[in-house]
């Protein structure tokens, strides 16, 4: 069974930093493009950073780049998102999904294919 558990999410002030774990379970962890998502409410889901060790390639949508940082690791079977200064209008629920069916940029401009794994979610809140 495939199992993604978020962790690490907070309250944090803007210009601080936090930084995200999705432990996976239950799946060819290298196989798989696993990427992070975010929604806030009243807005839609949107994809923040995905990455993919066999394909060798990492996504990062427009707002984050230079600020976050994806980064995986095979023995453990997890991924990271080390998210630095933070902004305000980077609060929302951040989830993980994983999709042996697309690559990176893909999953994060068009979102996993229909039946992807999600996790729970965790709330990351930057305070002005």
């Amino acid at each position: 069974e495939v199992q993604l558990v978020e962790s690490g999410g907070g309250l944090v002030q803007a210009g601080g930093s936090l930084r995200l774990s999705c432990a996976t379970s239950g799946f060819t962890f290298g196989d798989y493009t696993i990427g992070w998502f975010r929604q806030a409410p009243g807005k839609d889901r949107e994809g923040v950073s995905c990455i993919s060790e066999s394909k060798g390639s990492a996504y990062y949508r427009e707002s984050v780049k230079g600020r976050f940082t994806i980064s995986s690791d095979n023995a453990k079977k997890t991924v990271y998102l080390q998210m630095n200064s933070l902004k305000p209008e980077d609060t929302a629920v951040y989830y993980c999904t994983t999709d042996a069916l697309t690559s990176p940029r893909a999953m994060g401009v068009f979102g996993p294919t229909l039946g992807a794994h999600w996790g729970q979610g965790t709330q990351v809140t930057v305070a002005t």
